[in-house]
């Protein structure tokens, strides 16, 4: 099961007390303060792990704590630190705290972490506070609490291409074709429901990390269809192929169109991505209606200022010429 959204609690652990004691021994007068100090609290560590691909464990614990701090004791015995606790989350996570929106980390590389909630410091013990004007204090500090947020965690996928395009324009046949991914494939609309990654391989020595995107369409960055669900993982790639389904063309839609509305999302949604470099992937020329069409639109396609391959996603016809563009822009 994908899960690229949830929301967690975090709470660091308090940090101990400090401890108010004096030395007792027989022929030692006057033997001084020697409370020690408390411990301090434990860290909530979020540390990213390329194991991961989801987020579903987290959905299942939405609460983490950290070890508290031990009280200081006398002897000048402090108290021991309270243990962290390590959430670990898919690389390409972001973190951000619930009550005002503000990002707290975001991890892109294996083993990257941050420290998202800090432990409270612990008290001092009297021996802290002796001195020349005060050689017996009768007092101690408080140990800290600890920080607590609730965190909204965002899962973004790290591909170099994003596969977009409208429902069943063959997004998921061509990552199938291309790559060892093996998503669902159905002739209806969002057959996909979730992002799909698969490596690659351009000749021997070249490779690269290719996502197939949940179907966009009209009004998706108002949340329609799938909406904004799956958008944010467009952000993290370095190219778009934009796939279309040539064998579309009727008074509502044909592929000028569809280019032109997924685009426009896109923009709706984040204008940076507008800069991002996209090639054209013109799908379904297996079929006659879609050779047809191709003919119909090449230039106007052309005039797109992309460059354009005309493909079959099932007959694998097209596409080397296209993987091979793909890894020289990469």
């Amino acid at each position: 099961m994908f899960v690229d959204e949830v929301k967690i609690y975090v709470k660091a652990g308090d940090g101990g007390n400090g401890c108010v004691s004096f030395r007792r021994e027989k022929y030692i007068p006057r033997g001084g303060p020697n409370g020690g100090d408390g411990g301090n609290g434990g860290n909530i560590i979020i540390k990213a792990d390329i194991n991961l691909n989801t987020l579903l464990d987290l959905r299942y614990q939405q609460h983490y704590f950290a070890g508290r701090g031990a009280h200081g004791q006398g002897s000048n015995r402090y108290g021991r630190r309270g243990d962290d606790s390590i959430i670990k989350v898919p690389v390409g996570t972001v973190v951000k705290r619930v009550e005002d929106s503000a990002i707290l980390a975001d991890l892109v590389e294996d083993h990257q972490e941050v420290v998202i909630a800090k432990g409270g410091r612990g008290g001092k013990g009297n021996a802290r506070f002796k001195s020349s004007t005060n050689r017996s204090p009768r007092y101690a500090e408080e140990g800290s609490k600890g920080e607590e947020y609730w965190l909204q965690i965002e899962l973004k996928i790290l591909a170099d291409v994003g596969i977009i395009g409208y429902p069943n324009a063959g997004k998921s046949t061509l990552i199938c074709k291309i790559s060892n991914a093996h998503p669902k494939i159905g002739d209806y609309p969002f057959t996909t429901l979730a992002p799909n990654l698969g490596i690659v391989k351009v000749g021997e020595f070249q490779s690269f990390v290719a996502a197939d995107l949940p179907g966009l369409i009209e009004g998706a960055h108002n949340g329609k269809g799938l909406g904004t669900q799956f958008l944010r993982h467009i952000e993290r790639t370095k190219l778009l192929l934009h796939v279309i389904d040539m064998s579309v063309g009727n008074k509502e839609r044909d592929p000028i169109s569809d280019f032109k509305t997924i685009n426009q999302e896109l923009y709706h949604y984040n204008k940076e991505l507008m800069s991002r470099p996209q090639v054209i992937a013109a799908n379904k020329i297996d079929l006659p209606q879609a050779m047809e069409s191709f003919n119909q639109y090449k230039d106007l396609l052309v005039k797109l200022n992309h460059k354009v391959f005309p493909i079959s996603s099932v007959t694998g016809e097209g596409v080397r010429p296209l993987l091979d563009c793909i890894m020289d822009m990469l």
